[in-house]
């Protein structure tokens, strides 16, 4: 059987050896092809911004005047840009559900408002036209302000931790479930208020040779007393079980007077037997001495 099991254990070690790892896509395919995409979106967003009043500016008068830009590539860095980020949002792992929602749904707006910028402008080019309608120039025009709003509100999303979302929702659950629990815990171990019985000198010199799991040997004893009186039958073997002790423990102090004092067992009271109230008859009650057989 052994050598089966070591036969069994270098075979799956050869195969795991000779497993091969996991293939990783390669990311060149995706620059061959992002680039022309964006030779094209970059021309085509920079001649419909040029269409729209988007052209070069001074933006630092009096500063710097012969400082200029462009401020038609606004346009691509700020749409194609934000589109991207949202679909990096919605893609991944571990974004709460509001924030994926949100880059789902912008994401797609800014892909279909891309497509219609790149149809619009060649649209206009092809056909000589110089200047853009004004439907077209006011839309263009609130492109970088939503294209700010949209950003800034999906970030502030994704570290969000508000309890009311329903990604961070279930975790504060489990949180607070598991500190119920763990309170649980620590309530049912915490020891009880009752203070221990004091130990008697005779039953501590008794015992001094061993233990008992169940309290003092005082309390072994009137438990020991008790059960025997109770269930006279019972044998050694059965009181250890009941009482959590050994057999021999049992034994010991049956065998020395089971209990340091007496025990009283009391059995109900039957309406016919019962005397004047707080008058016992005497049939009540049943003694158990410390000589108490089996």
């Amino acid at each position: 059987m052994r050598t089966n099991d070591t036969h069994a254990m270098h075979d799956d070690a050869g195969t795991a050896a000779h497993t091969p790892p996991a293939v990783r896509g390669r990311s060149w395919p995706l620059l061959l092809l992002a680039a022309p995409a964006f030779v094209a979106i970059w021309s085509g967003w920079v001649g419909l911004g040029d269409l729209t009043g988007f052209g070069v500016v001074h933006p630092l008068p009096g500063i710097a005047d012969g400082f200029t830009l462009n401020t038609a590539i606004t346009l691509p860095i700020g749409v194609e840009t934000y589109a991207a980020y949202a679909l990096k949002v919605w893609l991944s792992a571990g974004v709460p559900d509001r924030a994926r929602a949100f880059a789902r749904w912008s994401a797609l707006g800014s892909l279909v408002l891309g497509a219609a910028g790149q149809v619009a402008y060649h649209l206009m080019s092809a056909a000589g036209v110089t200047q853009a309608p004004w439907q077209i120039t006011a839309a263009v025009a609130c492109l970088p302000v939503a294209v700010l709003g949209m950003g800034a509100a999906l970030a502030h999303l994704v570290h969000s931790t508000d309890p009311a979302d329903p990604g961070t929702h279930g975790v504060v659950e489990v949180t607070a479930t598991v500190v119920k629990a763990n309170a649980g815990v620590v309530a049912a171990a915490r020891p009880s208020s009752t203070p221990p019985a004091p130990r008697s000198s005779r039953s501590s010199s008794r015992s001094s040779g061993s233990s008992s799991p169940s309290g003092s040997s005082s309390d072994t004893g009137l438990r020991v007393a008790r059960l025997r009186a109770q269930h006279p039958n019972l044998s050694t073997v059965e009181i250890a079980r009941r009482l959590g002790v050994t057999d021999r423990t049992v034994r010991r102090y049956l065998a020395a007077g089971a209990a340091p004092a007496a025990v009283t067992v009391t059995r109900p009271t039957v309406p016919d037997e019962a005397g004047p109230a707080g008058v016992s008859d005497g049939r009540d009650t049943a003694r158990a001495g410390s000589g108490v057989a089996a």
